[in-house]
C-alpha cells in the first residue's frame, strides 16, 4: 500500500515514512511515560494560553527538563497556545512564545490568527500547527494556511477519512487527525454551555464539561427523565480508531493523535502502547499486517466511555451517543509503576498507585507487548517490614515478580 506521508525521523527509533504518533501529556510524569511507552511526540499546555486550564500544565523550567528526557528518545514536545484571545490575554504573548522557543519545544499548536503571526515574527524556530480550533474541514482552508506558511494542520474532528485524502491529493501539507479519546457533543469545541452555566469560558480553557452533567428532560411540561435517576441526555462516546489504522494511512494522515491530557498516567500508557504496537507491527509488514486482539483488549482495559470511530466514517447518530447512566468501560485500576528490579532474587520495588495486597491477581506491562499475569504474593516496605495490604498512596513495596520486570513498567489489578 502506497502512503502519502512525509514525515522524516531521526533519533534512536529510525522508523521512516510513518505516521507521528502524538500523545498527551499533561503534566511531566505523564510527558516522561507517553515517550517512554513509544510516542514520537507529546503535546503539552503552558500556564499560559491553552485550552486546558484544570490541566497541572508546565513551567518553562518542566518544559526543558520535559524537552531533555524526549530527546533521548528521538521524541518532540509541543504545546498548546489554542485559547482565542481576547484582548486582555495577548499581554506577554511575545516573551512566552520566545521563551517556549528557547526550552527546545519544537512546535506550538495554535488557533487564533494574531498568536500564529506573533509567533512565525518573534519565535522563528517554532513550527507553528494550525489547531483543531479553527474546525478545518475543505482543502482550500487547509490551502489558505500553507500560503501563510504553516507546515501542519490539525484537522476538526468532524473530518471524514474521504475528505482527509481529498485534502491531501490537492495540498502538500502535513495533516494531524484524532485517532483516539472523548468526542466533543459540540461542533469541535465551540461550545457556550459552559459559559452560560458556570461562567467558565470553553475556548479560554475552562470548559466544565456541561455535556457531562446529568440533566431532568421535559416535553412540554412533563418530565420524563429525572437527573436523579442517574441518566445523561447528552454525551458522546470516545473515538477509538485501532482497528483502521491502514486506512487512516491510506488516506495520508501524518499524525495520529491521541486525546487526553486530563487522563492519568496509565491511560497515556496503554493506548500509546497499544498504537505503537499497531503502527509499528503494519510497518514491518504492510501486507500481512493483521490487527492483533490483544491490542484492542489493552485499549479496552484503559477506556473511559463505551468507543466508536466518530466521523470518519459516517457523521454520528443516537447511537454514538450516551443517554443512559454511563457504565465504565474499564474494568482495572491502575496499581503501581516498578521502580526497580533485582534479577538476583526476582524482587521488584513497586511505587504503589491505588490500594493491593497479597492474593489478588495483578498484570504487568511494558513498552512493546511486555505482559504476564501473576498472584501477589508476601509484600513489604522498603525496611523489609512485612505488610497485609499496599494501602498508602506512592508507598514503596518489595515483592517478589514472576518474570523480570524493568523500571517504568506497570502494575495494574482488576477490579470487577
Amino acid at each position: 500500500m502506497e502512503t502519502l506521508t512525509k514525515i522524516k525521523y531521526r533519533g534512536k527509533r529510525h522508523r521512516l515514512d510513518r505516521p507521528e504518533l502524538l500523545a498527551p501529556a499533561g503534566n511531566l510524569e505523564k510527558l516522561k511515560f507517553a515517550v517512554h511507552y513509544g510516542a514520537d511526540a507529546v503535546y503539552i499546555g503552558g500556564q499560559h494560553y491553552g485550552l486546558r486550564s484544570g490541566a497541572d500544565n508546565f513551567s518553562l523550567e518542566e518544559m526543558k527538563e520535559g524537552v531533555k528526557f524526549a530527546e533521548k528518545y528521538g521524541a518532540k514536545v509541543f504545546v498548546a497556545t489554542n485559547i482565542y484571545a481576547h484582548n486582555e490575554d495577548l499581554a506577554g504573548i511575545e516573551a512566552y512564545l520566545k521563551g517556549l522557543e528557547e526550552a527546545g519545544i519544537a512546535a506550538i499548536i495554535a488557533a487564533d490568527p494574531i498568536i500564529v503571526d506573533t509567533a512565525m515574527r518573534v519565535a522563528p524556530k517554532l513550527e507553528v500547527h494550525l489547531s483543531t480550533q479553527q474546525s478545518i474541514l475543505n482543502w482550500q482552508a487547509v490551502k489558505f494556511w500553507k500560503d501563510e506558511g504553516l507546515p501542519r494542520v490539525v484537522l476538526a474532528r468532524e473530518t471524514s477519512l474521504e475528505e482527509i485524502a481529498e485534502i491531501k491529493s490537492n495540498v502538500d501539507i502535513e495533516i494531524e487527525a484524532f485517532i483516539h479519546g472523548a468526542m466533543c457533543s459540540s461542533f469541535s469545541g465551540r461550545c457556550v454551555l459552559s459559559n452560560h452555566f458556570t461562567d467558565r469560558d470553553s475556548n479560554r480553557g475552562g470548559c466544565s464539561q456541561s455535556c457531562r452533567w446529568k440533566y431532568d428532560l421535559f416535553v412540554d411540561q412533563d418530565m420524563v427523565n429525572s437527573a436523579e435517576e442517574n441518566k445523561f441526555t447528552m454525551g458522546s462516546k470516545d473515538l477509538c480508531m485501532i482497528e483502521h489504522l491502514p486506512e487512516l494511512i491510506e488516506a495520508g494522515v501524518d499524525s495520529f493523535k491521541i486525546e487526553g491530557r486530563m487522563k492519568s498516567v496509565h491511560y497515556v500508557a496503554t493506548v500509546v502502547n497499544a498504537y505503537r504496537q499497531a503502527i509499528d507491527a503494519y510497518f514491518d509488514n504492510p501486507v500481512g499486517y493483521k490487527l492483533k486482539p490483544e491490542w484492542v483488549e489493552e485499549i479496552n482495559k484503559s477506556a473511559n466511555r463505551p468507543l466508536n470511530t466518530g466521523f470518519f466514517f459516517q457523521t454520528p447518530g443516537a447511537k454514538e451517543h450516551i443517554y443512559e447512566a454511563e457504565e465504565k468501560a474499564a474494568p482495572y485500576d491502575f496499581a503501581g509503576v516498578v521502580l526497580e528490579y533485582d534479577e538476583a532474587s526476582g524482587i521488584a520495588l513497586v511505587q504503589q498507585r491505588n490500594h493491593f495486597k497479597p492474593g489478588q491477581e495483578v498484570e504487568f506491562f511494558g513498552p512493546g507487548g511486555t505482559f504476564f499475569k501473576q498472584i501477589v504474593g508476601q509484600i513489604a516496605d522498603e525496611t523489609g517490614t512485612g505488610l497485609d495490604a499496599a494501602r498508602h498512596p506512592m508507598q514503596k513495596i518489595r515483592m517478589k515478580v514472576d518474570h523480570p520486570v524493568k523500571a517504568m513498567d506497570m502494575m495494574r489489578k482488576k477490579i470487577r
